[in-house]
């Protein structure tokens, strides 16, 4: 399954390589509305709120109230978690907050779980140089990928794994290593990072695993 991408900062709808350096902005938010309204997931990433340095909660329940969205960005508490979620919110993404002292706190998945329910829950493990990295993917941990998700996997409905090495450079993702992410659960795994091609999601469809797209789409690589 394709998802595509709508990543948030300053207002707009925006695209980053590796996270950090900004290509491509858009404003045309109706228009891209439009043309992701036949999927029946949409991911929307707050990045301010992911970075700490504001939020864009206005346009992520506008997205939210028109399309089916999973939403991530800077959701720490079970309050914030709460909030997405009456904004029209199929699904929170929570990452950093999993991530404490470099440890995973499974006590707040247990805690999301109890209050939200685990349908309403998506994990991201993003990673670099084969670790987890987390408060968008400033800081890193010796938490790799595949132990967090056997750690984790009681609590939530799937996995969100980014391949931040590759993200925003359109060089295709390292199917070996997704590979390895799919043995290692057995919930929804859900990829992202250089994905380019039609080809490649149906590749990663024959394995069950379902891709985010952004930049592939926003470039018009892939026509959506």
């Amino acid at each position: 399954m394709l998802i595509p991408s709508i990543d948030l900062m300053d207002g707009k709808i925006v695209q980053l390589i590796q996270g950090k350096r900004k290509v491509l902005e858009f404003e045309n938010f109706d228009l891209w509305v439009r043309r992701f309204s036949k999927y029946p997931l949409v991911q929307v990433i707050d990045l301010d709120a992911a970075l700490q340095r504001g939020q864009n909660l206005s346009l992520v329940a506008a997205f939210a109230g028109q399309l089916p969205c999973q939403v991530g960005g800077g959701i720490r508490s079970l309050e914030q978690a709460r909030s997405v979620l009456d904004m029209g919110a199929q699904r929170v993404i929570i990452g950093s907050a999993l991530f404490r002292d470099g440890e995973i706190d499974t006590e707040f998945a247990a805690q999301l779980f109890a209050e939200i329910g685990r349908e309403h829950l998506v994990f991201a493990v993003d990673s670099r140089g084969g670790r987890i990295a987390t408060n968008g993917w400033r800081e890193e941990t010796s938490v790799t990928p595949i132990y967090a998700m056997n750690e984790l996997e009681a609590w939530c409905s799937g996995f969100l794994y980014t391949h931040i090495d590759t993200e925003g450079l359109m060089q295709g993702i390292p199917m070996e290593t997704v590979r390895r992410l799919r043995s290692g659960t057995s919930r929804q795994l859900i990829v992202a990072g250089g994905i380019r091609s039609h080809e490649e999601i149906e590749q990663l469809d024959a394995i069950n695993v379902d891709a985010v797209v952004g930049m592939a789409i926003y470039t018009e690589q892939i026509k959506v």
